[in-house]
């Protein structure tokens, strides 16, 4: 009786069609996790620029109430991709009969837009802020 050592043909390429569905499912796991984290980027980016933006609007006192404001961001900040963002501030609360110099409580909505790719992404975001009536 001979003691046979090792693997047949069978066993190997069986072990071999198993490892390359593993490999397949592996690669299309990271892609998509490397898509995910590609995405999350681009909103956190967003994120960073609108609360920028929101605090640059809530500070100045002198902006126009009831006019759109648009603008664009500076591509060096949004990573070569196109954001832009509109902003509206509306009187959201006032004194009954309320005059000039009377104090308003300012409603500001702030709505960015970036591209990714030839898809467009969004959101808004809303503040608010005292101000005096002119």
């Amino acid at each position: 009786m001979r003691n046979k050592n090792g693997f047949t043909l069978l066993e190997v390429l069986v072990a071999t069609m198993i490892m390359g569905v593993a490999v397949a499912g592996l690669l299309n796991t990271i892609s998509a996790a490397a898509h995910n984290a590609a995405r999350l980027t681009q909103y956190d980016r967003a994120v960073l620029l609108a609360k920028s933006k929101m605090d640059e609007l809530l500070a100045e006192p002198k902006l126009q109430r009831n006019a759109p404001l648009t603008g664009q961001f500076d591509p060096a900040q949004t990573g070569g991709v196109p954001c832009s963002w509109q902003a509206t501030i509306t009187p959201l609360d006032t004194i009954p009969g309320a005059a000039p110099g009377y104090w308003v409580v300012d409603r500001i909505a702030l709505e960015i837009d970036w591209m990714d790719g030839t898809v467009k992404h969004g959101f808004a975001l809303e503040g608010f802020r005292r101000g005096v009536l002119q």
